[in-house]
């Protein structure tokens, strides 16, 4: 006799939640720490350069767009100098290169990066939209003055933080930036109200004097090159003449400096706080998106140099026809120390940039009045600077850390002294600096300042062993403890008779609380993150149940060979879902893994596994699924980055509506369908067809540039609402799965339509053909299957190795939903319904956009469940024993250094397949909720 035991569902369920978004800050704990820190000494490299400084930042704006020649060779008449002052002061008055950008390619990060000589840590970005969530110091903050004219998004940033009345903002408002307009009415008020400022001056003695006082910033934000490339992209003709826009206002703007001041004392820096993609995206690190242009001139700032032998160029510049001039690319935060330097103010108390300068093999940017010695004491300057944030770091951590063991690079005595390598080096670099060993001490500097990174990268870095061996043992004892709720070990106890032993259990329960006991009061001691406490509980927990509860039964089973398998067997098997988990790993960096898996589910597997009785019987129903499959592989071969295409879209939208129309006419033909689900279909299929129009009208009128028309926009609104809420409020009964899954395929259809590029209404189709049909196979195989073996207890789950191969087809589905159509992220279509700038709103549509998949996928899922005659479930039980495998791999390979679009994924795809579980949690539970009419009518209907 079988004992049944209590293996509560929802408590896993809610067991796994918390778990897993508990550990996806732990990646951050891990890999991204806030660099920022209080209690630091500012320091200063002595006398300034230049009275004033001029940052202007063309938001949005890519190097090779700006410099190259011909740059835009699809428009007839385009000029092939698009920003003749910008290129000329380049080659003739001031020095340029490319400023490289760290992930996330964002305005707010950017300006940091630039202002504040700092990179936001990445955890940041999930903190607050445009306001910088944590506390950081700015060059404008150090400043005598700063005026500062752009972006509601930016400007009011700087302002925070900063002491009274120093930061002197102008901004427009949040509504003039509208994607529908032009926007390069946005930086020409930039320009005018800087003119108004001067004029202004004119008549305002107190003004004046502070406009004519040293050390004064003037910031102009020009954002109409971002908002330009999000509308048009940036290889269009509005965005060449935005880039005119902005080469006009430096111009002019020098202009106006020199006839205000006349001193000839004012530096200029030219820049941009990100890139943009070729579809007019950014965020990701993308090359397009992280090479920003920068031109530095007038005082304190050398001119053009000759490129040397071998060339500053490579194939990115080469094409720029400047291969006479030097480049000097920096990093974005070097910019920070480079503008403090030119004023002679303090360094922002944050800035771990780098002064260019320092490395005295490479031509510097600046020219100062004192010759090179003037550089040698800025390279000590930043040497102290980045040594200040290693001390405190380091003294932080040495108060908090038991075994702590310091940084040996600086904190070892130096040789023959009894002094720290750090205290040693500094000296050694002043005493150069007096005696007027310029190229030694700039040497020695460069050589503490990378030293002092290495420092401050290892105290940051300080806890990743611990938290990576908490989170393997955490990932590793969740697949343990959820296989609990799979294989039932108490069950399997009473059945191989396995006896009682109190005092395991009891040692097991006393071990795992000693451990959790003895970290809980490390963590409390050392004043760690609350997060650290719920670390160590989970893997404590975990094992503590595991161990307990299948220790004994397990070791029992193995001595007795109860597992009912072979061992070579099990190893194949186990062999094929690692494989295939492998694989899934494999298709978040190659697309095509995603179409291989479908050809080999539509083909290989009805071919190779299905008995022969199973293939005659399905017939066509095999080969309709055959088809599906190969044209939904279709889709990850396709171009990621997708042009807008009306035709398509409209296309698409049709052929929706033609397959619904058909599904619907077939559906109607049985007896008994109630003409009230007849009526809702043809409504369903009319909302369709106006969609289809109202899309395209707005689409084409957006192209035309003559705005957004009301009329479509609020006939697009009803639509979609319309469409998406007959689904969940229609009060009419479904008879079949089929009945339900077509709605709800008419119901997500027009939010797809609208909100489409170009042929994701063709993927939403085919992708929805494809679980429909899915479902009917399952069905099928599995009638066979009880017409020779008898029926399945519905109230109880028995675990099958079948079981493993379903679920590895829902993971698959799973992505493949939210890989197959390539992006999903664009703007441009969200313009149909929000015209102007709004992120929370405009992400709204998009999140819809990218849910719609997978409300198919969980009826499919609930349905192939209750085909099989399992309880709600139970294929998910087996789904959580195998997903955190790929979660597992991906937390390893996160990545804080190397190329930014590698770390940038690294991030993402952990984030991903750690929500995975999640989401496949809520497709599941969303499909037995959406279907549990359907399925308790077919179960009365066969009592």
């Amino acid at each position: 006799m079988t004992v049944t035991t209590s293996y509560s569902v929802v408590k896993l369920l809610i067991l796994g939640l918390v778990f897993h978004l508990v550990f996806i800050f732990s990646v951050f704990d891990c890999y991204f720490t806030s660099p920022v820190v209080n209690g630091m000494e500012s320091f200063n490299a002595g006398t300034p350069e230049a009275e004033r400084l001029v940052l202007i930042i063309g938001d949005g704006l890519r190097a090779d767009l700006l410099f190259q020649k011909n740059g835009f060779p699809r428009y007839p008449g385009a000029p092939q100098i698009v920003a003749p002052h910008l290129r000329s002061i380049a080659e003739q008055r001031g020095a340029f290169g490319i400023s490289h950008t760290r992930v996330p390619t964002e305005s707010r990060p950017g300006h940091v990066a630039i202002i504040g000589g700092m990179y936001e840590d990445v955890s940041a970005v999930t903190r607050g939209w445009k306001v910088n969530p944590v506390n950081f110091d700015s060059i404008f903050n150090q400043s005598s003055h700063t005026f500062a004219f752009g972006s509601p998004d930016i400007i009011p940033m700087f302002q925070q933080g900063a002491t009274s009345g120093k930061v002197k903002g102008w901004t427009y408002n949040e509504e003039d930036e509208d994607f529908t307009k032009d926007a390069t009415a946005l930086d020409t008020w930039v320009l005018n109200n800087f003119k108004t400022l001067l004029k202004n001056a004119t008549t305002d003695p107190v003004l004046d004097a502070e406009l004519r006082e040293d050390k004064v910033i003037i910031f102009l934000h020009l954002l109409g090159l971002d908002t330009t490339g999000h509308s048009y992209r940036p290889h269009s003709k509005e965005y060449m003449k935005n880039i005119q826009l902005v080469d006009r206002i430096v111009k002019e703007t020098e202009e106006l400096i020199s006839e205000f001041y006349k001193d000839g004392l004012t530096s200029y820096i030219f820049t941009a706080d990100h890139g943009m993609s070729v579809i007019g995206n950014h965020g990701d690190g993308n090359p397009d998106s992280t090479r920003t242009p920068f031109i530095a001139w007038g005082r304190g700032i050398r001119g053009p140099l000759t490129n040397p032998k071998p060339s500053s160029h490579d194939a990115y510049s080469k094409k720029w026809d400047m291969n006479g001039n030097y480049r000097r690319d920096l990093e974005q935060a070097d910019i920070t120390p480079l503008m403090a330097t030119l004023l002679g103010v303090d360094w922002p108390v944050n800035c771990v940039g780098v002064l260019p300068d320092v490395d005295p093999r490479k031509p510097s940017f600046l020219a100062p009045r004192q010759g090179v010695k003037k550089i040698a004491q800025a390279s000590l300057t930043n040497a102290k600077m980045i040594l200040e944030h290693y001390r405190v770091k380091h003294e932080l951590k040495k108060a908090k850390k038991f075994f702590y063991k310091p940084f040996p690079g600086l904190e070892k005595f130096a040789a023959n002294t009894s002094v720290p390598i750090r205290v040693h080096d500094l000296e050694e670099i002043e005493k150069q600096v007096d005696v007027g060993n310029i190229f030694a001490a700039r040497m020695k500097a460069l050589s503490l300042i990378e030293n002092g990174l290495r420092g401050i990268r290892y105290l940051e870095t300080y806890e990743r062993t611990l938290i990576r061996t908490i989170a393997a043992l955490a990932y590793t004892g969740w697949a343990a403890y959820a296989s609990l709720y799979v294989f039932r070990p108490l069950d399997l106890k009473a059945k191989i008779q396995s006896s009682d032993n109190p005092g395991f259990t009891t040692a097991v329960h006393s071990l795992s609380f000693l451990v959790f006991s003895v970290f809980s009061g490390m963590f409390a001691l050392e004043g760690a993150n609350w997060t650290y406490y719920l670390y160590i509980a989970f893997p404590c927990y975990f094992w503590d149940q595991f161990i307990s509860q299948a220790g004994r039964p397990l070791l029992d089973a193995l001595k007795q060979n109860q597992l009912g398998i072979s061992s070579s067997s099990l190893l194949l098997r186990v062999a094929l879902v690692v494989s295939a988990l492998v694989s899934m790993v494999f298709g978040y960096l190659h697309r095509s893994i995603w179409s291989f898996g479908l050809v080999f589910m539509g083909f290989f597997w009805p071919q190779a596994t299905w008995p022969q009785e199973a293939r005659q019987k399905l017939g066509i129903q095999s080969s309709l699924w055959t088809l599906s499959c190969l044209v939904t592989a279709v889709f990850p071969f396709l171009e990621v980055n997708k042009e807008e295409s009306v035709p398509v879209i409209t296309a698409g939208g049709f052929t929706l509506a033609a397959v619904g129309a058909l599904q619907a006419y077939r559906i109607a033909q049985r007896p008994g369908t109630n003409q009230s689900l007849k009526n809702l279909f043809i409504l369903q299929l009319l909302l369709t067809v106006v969609m289809v129009f109202a899309t395209r009208v707005s689409a084409l009128s957006l192209q035309a540039k003559t705005g957004l028309p009301p009329l479509s926009q609020v006939l697009g609104w009803m639509v979609l609402l319309t469409s998406a809420s007959i689904p969940f409020l229609a009060p009419v009964q479904h008879d079949s799965a089929d009945s339900k899954f077509l709605m709800h395929f008419l119901g997500l259809g027009p939010l797809f339509i609208i909100l489409s590029l170009s042929d994701e209404v063709f993927f939403f189709v085919s992708y929805s053909i494809t679980l429909y049909l899915w479902t009917e196979v399952e069905k099928s195989l599995a009638e066979t299957i009880r017409d020779s073996k008898g029926t399945t207890n519905l109230s109880t789950y028995q675990f099958k190795t079948d079981d493993v191969r379903i679920v590895l087809f829902f993971l698959f589905f799973v992505q493949v939903g939210f890989f197959g159509t390539g992006k999903s992220f664009y703007l441009a279509p969200v313009y149909r319904l929000i015209p102007v700038f709004h992120p929370f709103f405009m992400a709204v549509p998009l999140i819809c956009k990218i849910t719609a998949p997978y409300v198919m996928l969980s009826l499919a899922i609930a349905s192939v469940t209750n085909s099989l005659k399992l309880p709600p479930f139970s294929l998910f039980l087996v789904a959580l024993m195998l997903t955190d495998g790929m979660t597992l791999t991906f937390f390893f390979n996160v990545r804080d250094t190397g190329s930014w679009l590698e770390i940038g994924q690294t991030i993402s795809f952990f984030v991903i397949t750690s929500l995975l579980l999640l989401w496949s949690g809520g497709v599941c539970a969303a499909g037995e909720y959406l279907m549990s009419d359907v399925f308790s009518r077919s179960r009365v209907k066969n009592a």
